[in-house]
């Protein structure tokens, strides 16, 4: 059986990350990953630095959805240009977001998240 493209290991990680199964997604990055974010959020390495970033931004939201608008692969690299969609109590609020990845040996090595941090702010409640 051959081993998953680069491509096809970030679409089932995105997917899993899209139901926040962390123990299963976080089972696709290298115990290494360089994971960074826009400021003020940053850098972090490997499963343990992911999941303390995305588990209290995830928490307040009933549900997730990524929507891969565009996706590009070339060697271990991969490019998705995603929009991601949060529901807020009975409001979604979406980020454009463009992820840059790499992969080896089935696992993810580098991901790199760009997006403008005050548009998912802006659609947040202030009280």
């Amino acid at each position: 059986m051959a081993a998953p493209s680069p491509i096809d290991v970030v679409h089932q990680f995105m997917k899993l990350m899209e139901t926040l199964n962390y123990d299963e997604a976080l089972k696709l990055v290298a115990a290494d990953c360089e994971y960074i974010n826009p400021p003020p959020i940053g850098a972090v390495r490997g499963a343990a630095g992911i999941r303390a970033v995305l588990e209290p931004f995830f928490k307040p939201f009933k549900e997730n959805e990524f929507r891969v608008l565009r996706a590009a692969a070339s060697g271990q690299a991969v490019l998705l240009e995603r929009l991601d969609r949060h529901l807020l109590g009975d409001k979604w609020v979406e980020l454009p977001v463009t992820g840059v990845y790499e992969v080896h040996d089935g696992v993810i090595t580098y991901w790199r998240d760009y997006f403008d941090y005050a548009t998912i702010v802006g659609q947040l409640p202030t009280g």
